[in-house]
């Protein structure tokens, strides 16, 4: 009787110790079953991934050879879906592309490209990328400047810094700093007018300096003011010009004299309205700038009138003022402010920096962007602590404030990208002391300009690229 009881406690035993391994059989080949399903689920969606980055890269191809065109060729509404094959094994798959172009002014700013990738294998997995076909904009740097350039030891720069001369960067610099020169020999080089390297200084993120690099054309980026000038007038906002131009009586004994001042303020409000002014008078005074020597500059204003407020174009954003034009104010929306007059043979208008400029909210759905046919100036009476935000383009001269005598502010803070055909100055100094200008500056590239500026940014190169590529 005992033996038949142990002989029944083992095959208990057995079955199970038999049911453990079964399920543990199971579960090792279920474990192995969905390890296995992972596994050719993740070879399918880096599949349906490259095959949706396929995509983007016909279109950018198809741009190429067929600018503008947003319809693949077809004339017709999308999606627009196009088989995609391995060299080897054929047709493995497809991507699905809908493309938007984004217009301001009826004019083509930019192509967004939607490119969704599916394999035939297991059509439930797909993978779907976005990217901004657009010429990339100035906005990408803090600074461009045509010229051979300083930045003093009170400077602390956000964002690549590019001169087509050398650099002496005795500043602190957060991101590359390129010269399209090997040396150059200037008075405020490095070594005092012997050649010194593109890039010289005392600033200490030396590991960041570049030379020679490639040369940003000034001739690329310029503005086309008449095709805008005509946009303005048909959808925006457009001014024409006030009177006639300036002209100036040298007084050796005193300040200048103004015969004819005119030109438009424009003060930007943040419920996406302009206050229109028109500068009925202003004050001079002599301002120094490198180059040109003592002029009167005329950039006080001393009397003004209310014309019209007016609320900036959502489908147009552009202002053009066939005059001089000083800025200042709270921007919401994007909007582009230029100043050039195609009527007057002989005169290219400036910008003032009348006062700070600010964007409604700080999300990158506000920016402005400013050109001027010549230079873009402070003037003496700008506030002792300045903020401004924007892309600030000086197509014929500077962005700068000119040497006034006795004229010493504390703090200037630049949120965006300055454009300079001519050496940038904003600061003069006798020897190691600053005498005129601002005694700390700060200059901050804003990123979220680079993949969306306002209508008519100029490009920092005319061959256009993907300038945003996401999945989503």
């Amino acid at each position: 009787m005992k033996h038949s009881s142990q002989k029944g406690i083992v095959i208990i035993l057995v079955l199970v110790f038999a049911a453990v391994f079964g399920l543990s059989v199971s579960a090792l080949t279920s474990f192995i079953f969905s390890q296995a399903q992972l596994g050719a689920g993740k070879e399918v969606r880096e599949q349906a991934l490259n095959i949706a980055e396929a995509g983007l890269e016909y279109y950018h191809w198809f741009l190429t050879h067929n600018p503008g065109d947003t319809q693949d060729g077809t004339g017709g509404l999308g999606p627009y879906v196009h088989t995609y094959s391995d060299p080897e094994t054929g047709e493995i798959g497809s991507f699905s592309l809908d493309i938007v172009g984004n217009e301001s002014c009826g004019i083509l700013q930019s192509i967004d490209v939607t490119s969704t990738g599916t394999v035939n294998s297991d059509p439930k997995f797909t993978r779907t990328v976005f990217g901004r076909h657009a010429a990339p904009s100035v906005a990408e740097y803090s600074y461009i400047i045509g010229d051979d350039v300083w930045a003093g030891a009170d400077r602390e720069i956000t964002g690549p810094y590019h001169s087509n001369g050398g650099i002496r960067m005795d500043g602190t610099n957060n991101s590359v700093v390129t010269s399209a020169v090997s040396t150059w020999s200037q008075s405020f080089n490095c070594n005092g007018g012997s050649a010194s390297p593109g890039v010289c200084g005392d600033g200490p993120n030396s590991t960041l300096w570049r030379y020679p690099a490639s040369e940003l054309s000034f001739s690329d980026i310029e503005a086309n003011f008449s095709s805008i000038k005509t946009a303005a007038i048909a959808d925006g906002i457009y001014l024409a010009p006030y009177g006639s131009t300036e002209t100036y009586i040298f007084n050796p004994y005193g300040g200048p004299t103004d015969t004819a001042a005119d030109g438009y303020h424009l003060i930007f409000n943040a419920d996406g309205t302009v206050d229109i002014y028109q500068v009925t008078s202003t004050t001079g005074y002599w301002g120094y700038l490198s180059g040109i020597g003592y002029t009167a500059d005329y950039h006080i204003i001393s009397g003004e009138s209310f014309i019209e407020r007016r609320t900036v174009p959502t489908d147009c954003s552009v202002i053009f003022v066939e005059d001089k034009v000083w800025i200042e104010g709270t921007v919401k929306g994007k909007v582009t402010v230029i100043a050039a007059d195609l009527v007057n043979s002989g005169y290219d208008p400036d910008v003032i920096i009348s006062g700070d400029i600010d964007y409604s909210v700080q999300d990158g759905s506000d920016g402005l962007t400013v050109i001027s046919e010549f230079g873009i100036y402070l003037p003496r009476d700008s506030a002792d602590t300045l903020s401004i935000h924007g892309i600030f383009v000086a197509q014929g001269d500077r962005f700068g404030r000119p040497y006034y005598s006795g004229s010493l502010k504390t703090q200037l803070t630049i949120k965006g990208s300055i454009v300079s055909s001519q050496r940038v100055g904003t600061s003069w100094s006798s020897g190691s002391t600053i005498i005129s200008g601002y005694q700390n500056r700060d200059s901050i590239y804003d990123r979220l300009q680079t993949t969306n500026p306002p209508p008519f940014t100029p490009s920092r190169t005319l061959i256009p690229e993907y300038i945003l590529w996401q999945e989503l």
